[in-house]
This record gives structure tokens, C-alpha cells and sequence, in this order.
């Protein structure tokens, strides 16, 4: 089972890298980025809040190592991943871990980007500027995670897949 966790997160990974630097929407002085979101929901479905933290991290790092990323990717991403994998370990349903994912990039994410980009970016900004930017691309990417898990999940793909230690 390690093997197989540790395979789909570096396959994860290097979606979540490449993709995420094609497909973004420019909001404000942040880039949002739909694929990371939609990965978080995959990732904490898939492989529990653990790895899908280790996720979300990785691509954050690689695109902030590669020059494509924002510091702004690291608070919100695996804050999201986080509470999605914690809230499927705890409902088991896909639904609610998007909503999640929701709440823990775009609120909880988007508050926690102010002393990022404040005392590490140097940004003079609002404390809650970032919720708006962070919810319109978590919103659009947990959907597009909810329904890639529903495609998955009627193809039986998900069935040997789903990290059983993470459902209820």
C-alpha cells in the first residue's frame, strides 16, 4: 500500500506541477490555480490528509523552486488538502471533503496568506484580501475534484485505489 500512496502522489505531483502552471485565473495580485484544488480533493480521497498535505506541498515547492509558483500556493493549498482528507477520514463522503477543501483554502487559506504576503512578501494588503482570489479558484477546482472522483469512481478505477485506513 506504500508503494502504491507513494506512486500516485509523485503522479500527483507532477500533474499538479505541470498543469497547475498552464491552467490559472489572474486574480488581484494572485494567480489561482483550479488543478491544485481539484488535486487536493482527489489527493485526500485517494491517499488521506497526510499525503495529500505532502502533495499540495510538493507542488507548491516545485513551482515556487521553478519560478511559476507564489508563496501565496503554500498556506492555501495544504491548509485545503489538510481539512479535505480530515473531513473525508471523518464523513467518508466526496461531497462534503470538496466542501472542505472549500472552506480550508478560501477562508482559512485566504487568512492565512495575509502574514505571508505582509511580513514575507513584503504586499501592504487587507487581512482578509486573499479570501475572495482563493475562494473563486477553490470553488472551480473542488468541483472539477468532485466530479473527476465521481468519473473515477463509476469506471471502478477508485475501487483498489481509495485509502480505506482514511474512510470512516
Amino acid at each position: 500500500m506504500q508503494t502504491r500512496k507513494l506512486t500516485v502522489s509523485a503522479m500527483l505531483i507532477a500533474i499538479g506541477t505541470i498543469l497547475g502552471n498552464l491552467i490559472y485565473i489572474p486574480v488581484g495580485v494572485s494567480r489561482c490555480f483550479p488543478v491544485q484544488h481539484a488535486l487536493n480533493v482527489i489527493s485526500a480521497v485517494i491517499l488521506g490528509p497526510w499525503y495529500a498535505v505532502g502533495v499540495a506541498f510538493s507542488i507548491s515547492f516545485l513551482r515556487n523552486t521553478l519560478g511559476t509558483g507564489s508563496l501565496l500556493a503554500f498556506p492555501g493549498s495544504m491548509i485545503g488538502a489538510l481539512l479535505a482528507g480530515l473531513v473525508y477520514k471523518k464523513t467518508g463522503s466526496k461531497l462534503f471533503t470538496s466542501f472542505g477543501e472549500v472552506f480550508g483554502t478560501g477562508i482559512l487559506g485566504g487568512i492565512a496568506a495575509f502574514p505571508v504576503a505582509k511580513f514575507v512578501m513584503g504586499k501592504e494588503v487587507a487581512a482578509f484580501f486573499f479570501v475572495i482570489p482563493f475562494l473563486v479558484s477553490t470553488v472551480g477546482g473542488s468541483i472539477i475534484g468532485f466530479l473527476i472522483l465521481g468519473i473515477l469512481e463509476k469506471s471502478n478505477v477508485l475501487k483498489d485505489t481509495i485509502d480505506w485506513e482514511a474512510k470512516p
